[in-house]
This record gives structure tokens, C-alpha cells and sequence, in this order.
């Protein structure tokens, strides 16, 4: 077994646990210290039984949100699976691409004889 030491608030711990799990410990450790010294901060000393129920509720608190918030997620999730937003593409209709066709063959014979005019009145080369 790995031993890991740890400061919460103003005492140190140490504490064994599985090998390869010292990181996850030190991690869990770090932030139960971390709400430890925002209530020293705020409170001043207090009682180290009391320190740590203040610390762990303050996490369960903040775990307890998360967990409200990945399960609205989730809910939304699952509301835009089951009913996924509509998308329309437009669709051109056959008849208009025909005419556009029509019209873009008409505008080439137009550009032709006008290019046909310019030519024969600029007179030979």
C-alpha cells in the first residue's frame, strides 16, 4: 500500500491507499483543502471536526449542483434525440432549373452576336 500526506486546513494527514491511487487522493485531498481555508478565511479558527464537516458539506454541495446540471443535460439530451430539430433544405424545382438553363443558353447566343457585331464593326484585321 502507498501512504500519501496531506495538509486540510491547519493539520496534516496521512493516509494509505491502493497503489496508483495516490494521485486521485492528493487531488480529492486538494479539494477539501481548498474549501478548508475559504471557511479559515472567512471564520477564523475552528475546530478541526467541525472544519471538515463545513469543508465536505461545502463539496457536496458543489457535487450536488453538478450533478443537477449533468442531469438537465441529460434530459436535453435525450429530448433532442427523440425529437431532433427539423431541418428544410430547398429543393429547386425541375421546371426552374430547365428555364435557368433556357436563359443561360439564350444570354450565350446574346453575348455571340453582339460580339459578332463588335467584330464586323471594327472592320477587317
Amino acid at each position: 500500500m502507498a501512504t500519501v500526506e496531506f495538509r486540510i486546513g491547519h493539520k496534516e494527514y496521512s493516509l494509505s491507499c491502493q497503489e496508483g491511487e495516490e494521485k486521485l487522493l492528493r487531488r480529492a485531498a486538494g479539494m477539501l483543502d481548498a474549501e478548508a481555508r475559504q471557511i479559515l478565511e472567512q471564520v477564523g479558527r475552528v475546530p478541526e471536526p467541525r472544519l471538515l464537516l463545513l469543508a465536505g458539506l461545502m463539496l457536496a454541495d458543489r457535487a450536488s449542483a453538478t450533478e443537477d446540471r449533468a442531469a438537465a443535460a441529460e434530459r436535453e439530451l435525450t429530448r433532442l434525440k427523440s425529437n431532433p430539430p427539423r431541418v428544410e433544405v430547398p429543393v429547386i424545382p425541375i421546371e426552374v432549373g430547365e428555364v435557368m438553363a433556357e436563359l443561360a443558353a439564350r444570354a450565350e447566343a446574346l453575348a455571340d452576336k453582339a460580339e459578332d457585331v463588335l467584330d464586323s464593326a471594327d472592320g477587317p484585321r
